[in-house]
């Protein structure tokens, strides 16, 4: 072969090769552009959080902050598609169609209904999309679930009032029981949990749902003092703060104090009211740790790792489905351990809690 002809050769061969590499580059800029993928820096993945509503402070205070840190720590390639329910089912699963839209690899969700839900979860899942029932069990082909013990949760509250009551945790004592929202299954557990704790012991005589809205729990409270008579109340259980805070008005404005009235959740207000004497206890779940366990099971789902060692034991939702599950200990606060439970782990300060109106209090109580 002369020399012209070795020439050309190469020539060729070295534009098959530019040609070939080339195709290559594109086939991984596909992948590149896939909502999950290998690069330099780990995996890159969209992970959706959808909480249920913004009334309840916990959510956008610190659920949503903890569990975007520590995404961020497990996957620096992975981003947080956030969005919030304001208590509309309707507008959640808009929300789950937007997640979809626009390609994440898992949605975390905490559900506003979590029947209604289902048939978006579906189509989620049709899509390729793992799902992650959060502090709620949802309805459909959940993938993992990861809360606290809501059993124990009520038994929690049932078992603090009792001992509130003390001596007047009799048979005859007559009980407000305001439960939360039936569309929400935590709450039936928490009802359940609750009258473990409390049947047999005292009277349930007034029960009803106040909907997780403390407008909603103050006119079934007023309802109850109604039916019941103010003198003849004993105590009131609340399924959580909120709703608490509702009740906790319309018993002052009824003249009715130093009853005993649970809560649950730890929210700021909750905890002053202990302090003051209008609530007698409330149920802390520890966000962090939760929003943690969800988010360090979202990214193994994105990263198509084993979750087993996380999602211990299982829980079967509405629709029947075994969601493996990891579920974490609730801890009861009255008075006597705020120091030890929502200080230690610095949910609040003490100055947070101890402002000017409850600082006699506080000094009362030790804080200060």
């Amino acid at each position: 072969m002369n020399t012209r002809m070795r020439r050309a050769a190469v020539a060729v061969i070295a534009t098959t090769m530019a040609v070939s590499m080339a195709a290559c580059g594109k086939a991984g800029d596909d992948k590149k552009s896939d909502s999950s993928s290998s690069s330099a820096g780990g995996t890159t993945a969209k992970i959706g959080l959808l909480l249920p509503d913004s009334v309840t402070t916990r959510y956008e205070k610190f659920d949503k902050p903890y569990f975007e840190a520590k995404v961020k720590e497990l996957c620096s390639g992975c981003t947080v598609e956030y969005n919030n329910a304001n208590a509309s089912a309707a507008t959640q699963a808009q929300q789950v169609s937007s997640m979809i839209t626009k390609g994440v690899k898992v949605i975390v969700v905490s559900a506003q209904d979590s029947a209604a839900i289902k048939s978006s979860i579906q189509q989620a899942v049709d899509k390729g999309i793992k799902v992650v029932a959060y502090d709620r069990l949802a309805q459909g082909p959940v993938s993992a679930y990861v809360s606290f013990d809501n059993v124990q949760v009520g038994k929690l509250q049932g078992e603090a009032l009792l001992t509130s009551l003390g001596s007047k945790a009799t048979k005859s004592s007559k009980i407000v029981m305001i439960n939360g929202d039936d569309a929400d299954p935590n709450a039936a557990q928490f009802k359940k949990g609750a009258h473990e704790a409390l049947d047999g012991k005292v009277d349930i005589a007034y029960e009803q749902s106040g909907l997780w809205k403390d407008s909603v729990a103050g006119q079934k409270m007023s309802a109850a003092i109604t039916q019941l008579g103010a003198k003849n109340i004993a105590g009131v259980y609340s399924a959580n703060d909120g709703m608490a805070g509702g009740i906790a008005t319309v018993l002052k404005g009824a003249k009715i104090g130093s009853i005993p009235l649970t809560g649950q959740d730890a929210e700021l207000a909750g905890i002053q009211r202990i302090v003051a004497g209008t609530q007698s206890s409330t149920v802390y779940k520890a966000f962090k740790p939760e929003a943690e366990a969800a988010a360090t099971l979202a990214v193994d789902l994105a990263q198509n790792k084993s979750i087993s060692s996380l999602a211990t034991t299982t829980q079967t939702s509405g629709s029947g489905n075994k969601v493996p599950s990891q579920l974490l200990t609730p801890v009861s606060v009255t008075k006597a351990n705020i120091k030890d439970t929502v200080i230690k782990d610095g949910l609040y300060t003490v100055a947070q809690i101890c402002t000017a109106d409850y600082a006699a209090a506080c000094k009362a109580a030790g804080l200060q």
